[in-house]
């Protein structure tokens, strides 16, 4: 699997990569570094985060003619420069430590006027919140 890090350690390393910036080395940490569910970190920086996307992206690229590298995606993604990724691919390409959604946002089907859809609405609501993903739900018809 790779090194294992604490959080103390993934912290410093992570508030040094960010200049210092306390908010983004805490977002970073808590949100986005791949870590198990015993809280044993596998990343230090979001440097190894943009490697594990780009070994991911270029593993699909594979399978396709004049594909990219996994070089030339990193270099895409390394600090932020070119690409900043959304929230849930950051946390879950290449995590085989839990089980989200890849999508950030999703629309969900607005519920007929009566308690039976608006309580599945709910159900989908739950569901997909659990797997971290936002969702946008028109209630206007009720």
């Amino acid at each position: 699997m790779g090194n294992k890090y604490t959080k103390e350690e993934v912290h410093t390393a992570t508030l040094e990569y960010f200049d210092g910036d306390e908010l983004a080395a805490n977002v970073w940490t808590s949100k986005y570094a791949l870590r198990d569910l015993e809280d044993n970190y596998y990343e230090k920086t979001p440097d190894d985060m943009h490697r594990r996307l780009a070994k991911e992206f270029a593993r699909i690229e594979a399978n396709y003619p004049e594909s990219m590298s996994e070089d030339e995606i990193y270099d895409l993604l390394k600090d932020f420069k070119y690409i900043v990724p959304q929230g849930s691919p950051m946390m879950g390409i290449g995590n085989n430590h839990v089980n989200v959604s890849l999508s950030n946002c999703v629309v969900v089907d607005s519920p007929n006027d009566n308690v039976s859809s608006i309580m599945d609405s709910g159900k989908q609501l739950a569901n997909l919140f659990k797997r971290r993903c936002g969702v946008g739900l028109d209630i206007s018809n009720l």
